[in-house]
């Protein structure tokens, strides 16, 4: 690896400070300002000692009163908080894996969407226990499809892909009894220990927190991920760029982000339409280029080699620019901050979920039925918008960095199947990996997972740990660094994802 060409902290902050002065001409406001503005933060909500779940509220805990009005002391306070933080994750990325099990439902021959790996799908099948002799591939999609939805209410049982994990884990969850139910349930019932009069028992409400985590991640997350390489292809290596500077100011720039692709990989398909590029054209582009910012870029980075803009705190840069024709968002992770940002350019802040609704947005409701109308329309949009961007006001930082991105868990045991001894070995396992664990080759693997946050030291030392470990030292420590999320996506190291 060659360490000196890449992207530096210091060189993305001074491209960063250029955008902002950009903002500042137009009177735009930056999260750069308003961490300013919220400076210093709330002690108490910092700490989740403070509990607004009645209306006998809110309480506070200090020495001086020991225990909120209903009595709940301080370990309660902070884990029923904690749960109704996990709860709320769950929810919103079990329900972007319910989106994906409607959008399997809507696939069809023909239609907008597709099975791209019905290989996958079989195999899924067969694990659920569906029979796959026979059949039509979209009726057993259809079928898989249903069967997914029903994990999130069914009335008995836990989750399926439990099953999935090694046996001695399996075990240690059963003893400790937070072996996931249904995904809803799960959700509901941790609501429900936090409502008043319900639980304070930090121990009870720690276990059912970490239930409905698993809920979401052997559950509604697994299978988003399952039937999104089924319905889009299951990602394989390949090259593509990354940072700010994959802007184009000759093109026609459509930004896609949230976390979806189900409305992504119509947003890509339809910027290559020629009847959408001739358009572009006659508007004065040459072309229309689409990029990512946050986990709808990721989707559609690793299956079509789409540029990442950037991650979740550079979702502004990008309108900053001054040559982004539209942002397009479905839902997570979006900044409400983009609405009014936007009006200080030309750019178009296009919403598509009635889950996230934003003000000043241009509405356009996608729904699978019509996903086809819905992205061309969207396309459209963002094209006709081109003539409108004000040149004096362009300003896209030559930063951009190569990548190798889309090993997914098929393309890593393909890998791996080039090191093996096809006379002796098994093909298509994880085995050569363990095998260099074991003789010391390699130590292990470390996992940066989640958002970036702009909150440094003291707080979310995550972020900024990841910032301040370079490469080198994982390297030298006979470490690999798996990423994934916003803090995987920072495109000033290196690495595969």
């Amino acid at each position: 690896m060659d360490w000196d060409r890449l992207i530096t902290i210091e060189q993305m902050e001074e491209a960063t400070n250029t955008l902002l002065e950009t903002g500042k001409k137009v009177g735009a406001d930056s999260w750069q300002q308003r961490v300013k503005n919220q400076t210093p933060h709330c002690g108490f909500g910092e700490a989740g000692t403070c509990c607004r779940i009645c209306s006998m509220g809110p309480c506070r805990i200090t020495p001086k009163a020991p225990r909120g009005i209903c009595g709940c002391d301080v370990h309660g306070i902070v884990a029923r908080n904690y749960l109704r933080f996990t709860a709320g994750g769950s929810a919103t990325h079990s329900d972007h894996g319910r989106q994906i099990c409607h959008t399997l439902y809507q696939a069809k021959e023909g239609g907008a969407y597709q099975v791209k790996d019905p290989e996958k799908l079989k195999r899924i099948a067969k694990e659920w226990d569906i029979e796959t002799e026979g059949k039509d591939i979209y009726d057993l999609a259809h079928e898989v499809a249903e069967v997914g939805l029903l994990e999130y209410g069914k009335p008995f049982g836990t989750q399926r892909y439990l099953k999935r994990a090694p046996e001695h884990t399996q075990e240690l969850w059963h003893k400790a009894g937070i072996e996931p139910r249904a995904i809803d349930r799960e959700v509901s019932q941790s609501l429900h220990m936090t409502h008043m009069g319900c639980s304070s028992l930090p121990e009870a409400l720690i276990k059912q927190s970490l239930r409905a985590g698993l809920s979401d991640g052997w559950g509604g997350s697994m299978m988003g991920t399952e039937f999104s390489d089924i319905l889009f292809g299951t990602p394989k290596p390949v090259d593509t760029t990354a940072n700010i500077g994959v802007m184009d100011k000759d093109m026609v720039n459509i930004i896609v982000h949230g976390h979806d692709p189900s409305l992504s990989e119509m947003i890509v398909f339809y910027a290559q339409d020629p009847e959408m590029i001739a358009l572009a054209k006659e508007n004065g582009a040459k072309g229309i280029n689409i990029a990512g910012v946050c986990c709808t870029g990721n989707e559609v980075t690793m299956r079509h080699g789409i540029p990442m803009a950037g991650n979740f705190l550079q979702q502004e840069n990008v309108v900053l620019t001054g040559a982004c024709e539209a942002i397009v968002v479905d839902v997570q992770c979006i900044f409400p901050a983009l609405g009014p940002l936007t009006k200080c350019f030309h750019t178009k802040f296009i919403t598509t979920s009635p889950i996230a609704r934003m003000p000043d947005s241009d509405y356009v409701e996608f729904h699978e039925e019509s996903a086809a109308e819905n992205a061309k329309a969207i396309v459209k949009m963002a094209v006709e918008n081109f003539k409108n961007r004000n040149q004096d006001l362009v300003n896209i930082p030559q930063l951009k960095t190569n990548a190798r991105v889309g090993y997914s868990v098929e393309a890593i045991k393909k890998e791996l199947d080039g090191v093996c001894n096809s006379h002796v070995d098994a093909l298509g396992t994880l085995k050569p990996l363990a095998d260099v664990v074991k003789a010391g080759v390699l130590r292990g693997a470390v996992a940066m997972v989640g958002c970036n946050n702009p909150q440094g030291p003291p707080r979310h030392r995550a972020h900024r740990a990841h910032e301040e470990a370079p490469q080198e030292r994982y390297h030298r420590h006979r470490l690999r660094l798996l990423g994934t999320g916003c803090c995987e996506s920072r495109s000033d190291e290196p690495r595969s994802c």
